[in-house]
């Protein structure tokens, strides 16, 4: 079945999308406002987009009225935002802060959630959190409702627990992340996994036979 957007409401197009684009890593993000109120908030709307600079992205719709969310008005401000990664143990505390609560409401405390200082931003990190990533605004793109937050990390935190300092191997399965999935409320556990091995041309050609090789060559 094909769809054209042009011609599906927003609403439509978040369910199709939302529904089909699985799993989302979910970006736990902290921010505190210019008058010092804090805030927590999931976004799955979230990914790594690079290591050089080290950026990652947010995508943040706005209230039906317009109006930024609390994470979203806050970034824009002081330019300063923490991104946590979801552990399995964590995942009720996160859902909790996916409440709609004024902008005063502090989810930390509310969800019963200890903090540790930050080293590069004034914003506090989740302390059972396994990755905390101190971040900087790079760049905001305005889309429609949505407010892209590009993100420099400035600060990478990953518990003792799940890192040989010596190799940087890191203890992904360890860490029980989750990630988003469909509709309303669901998660996914990071354990049922597979294996492949990225190929090399080399080896393809090595071993394609003539009629493969010449397939895939297209004529000059």
């Amino acid at each position: 079945m094909e769809f054209d957007f042009a011609k599906v409401s927003a609403a439509d197009r978040y369910k199709l999308m939302g529904s089909s684009i699985t799993p989302r890593p979910i970006a736990w993000v902290t921010t505190v406002s210019g008058s010092g109120a804090r805030n927590a908030a999931p976004y799955s709307f979230f990914n790594m987009m690079g290591a050089d600079p080290p950026l990652v992205a947010l995508g943040m719709m706005r209230r039906p009225d317009g109006s930024y969310k609390d994470s979203a008005a806050n970034i824009l401000e002081t330019r300063e935002f923490v991104v946590h990664l979801v552990s399995e143990t964590d995942s009720a505390a996160m859902n909790f802060t996916c409440i709609d609560a004024p902008a005063e409401f502090d989810e930390l405390t509310a969800a019963g959630l200890p903090t540790l200082p930050s080293s590069a931003v004034a914003v506090p990190r989740i302390a059972s959190a396994p990755v905390a990533m101190e971040c900087r605004l790079h760049e905001a793109v305005e889309a429609g409702s949505t407010t892209i937050a590009i993100g420099k990390v400035l600060r990478f935190h990953i518990d003792d627990a799940f890192i040989d300092p010596e190799r940087l191997h890191v203890d992904t399965l360890g860490m029980n992340l989750v990630a988003r999935v469909h509709g309303a409320g669901w998660y996914a556990r990071t354990t049922d996994l597979f294996q492949m091995t990225r190929p090399t041309f080399e080896q393809w050609a090595a071993t394609a036979g003539e009629e493969d090789r010449d397939m895939a060559t297209p004529p000059r």
